[in-house]
């Protein structure tokens, strides 16, 4: 039977097309688990679950020679491609452990911030989070947009950890909480926080990719960041009432304004053109922005009444 001074530790990564990086992660984090073990911090019995997200390479089959060849490897195959989020979250609900250690297979997160994870789960904390010291190795673009995520977020009462992505230690009474969370928009850095936990933070400097292409470009960053805030805020649509009110407020001053001119034949330039251009843009586009975040909102609501599951895994490898 495990205890904290023992625990069986499960580390989770997710996969996408990562064929190229694999070989590499897989030694490295082989090598992690068999020295926390020697060292007494976790036990024998601690395992590494690689999480296919319908890779079109050959992640898979390299995968399953892993799972063959050395019993700490597992492998969970999803039916398809569902997204990062959700091969995190099937990730952590299928696999086994007292704690469990997700981070990506990119090899970018410091893998040596581990042992400090498991100590401080051994000293009782149920949510541990690696947070990178610096986002040096980030391109201007990326850091410039991650600030703004922040702070944007902040803003709108959202509780994130900042520079925070998925790398963290998560207690096996922390995933028994963060599996009733079942909505279809999951944003795990946002899920998690909520979770009241006692918690830590651990810092550690984040290095380049190992091998192959990123697949958060800055698309799949901006959708991120949307999921994020209209999954944990009503703010947008608070914002659309009161731009709504103070347009309201414009208009009722700009026809006082016209009424003025009329009755005192006040010079006002070519007639009827600021008047009628002026509110025509105006309007327009807080309309259609107002429809924009309104759509945001009503195609989430569509997407979870629906019910459909998260995710399906076709296959399990490993273990029972």
């Amino acid at each position: 039977m495990s205890t904290k001074s023992m625990p069986i530790l499960a580390i989770v990564i997710p996969c996408l097309n990562e064929e190229l990086v694999l070989p590499a992660t897989a030694k490295t984090m082989s090598a992690k688990l068999d020295s926390l073990v020697e060292r007494g911090l976790i036990s024998p019995d601690s395992r590494i679950y690689f999480v296919d997200d319908g890779s079109t390479d050959d992640t898979w089959e390299f995968i399953t020679q892993l799972v063959n060849s050395d019993r700490k490897f597992r492998g969970i195959k999803l039916a398809r491609n569902y997204g990062h989020q959700y091969a995190l979250y099937a990730g952590l609900m299928n696999a086994e452990g007292d704690a469990l250690v997700s981070i990506d297979a990119d090899l970018q997160d410091d893998i040596n911030a581990v042992d400090q994870m498991v100590e401080r789960y051994r000293e009782g904390y149920e949510i541990v989070f690696g947070v990178r010291d610096d986002r040096n190795t980030d391109g201007k673009f990326k850091r410039w947009s991650a600030a703004l995520h922040y702070w944007v977020a902040a803003r709108f009462g959202i509780k994130t950890i900042p520079n925070h992505a998925d790398f963290r230690l998560m207690s096996k009474k922390a995933i028994a909480m963060l599996g009733k969370y079942r909505e279809d928009n999951i944003y795990l850095r946002g899920v998690v926080p909520l979770l009241g936990l006692k918690s830590c933070k651990v810092f550690y400097a984040r290095g380049e990719r190992y091998a192959g292409e990123s697949k958060y470009g800055w698309k799949e960053m901006f959708g991120l960041s949307v999921r994020g805030i209209t999954s944990f805020s009503i703010t947008p649509l608070r914002a659309i009432a009161f731009f709504g009110f103070a347009v309201f407020l414009i208009s009722l001053g700009l026809s006082g304004w016209a009424l003025w001119a009329k009755m005192t034949n006040a010079e006002t330039g070519i007639d009827g053109w600021a008047s009628t251009v002026i509110p025509m843009y105006l309007l327009g586009g807080l309309q259609l922005l107002a429809i924009g975040v309104v759509g945001e909102y009503i195609g989430k609501m569509y997407m979870e009444v629906k019910k459909r599951p998260m995710y399906q895994v076709e296959e399990i490898l490993g273990g029972d």
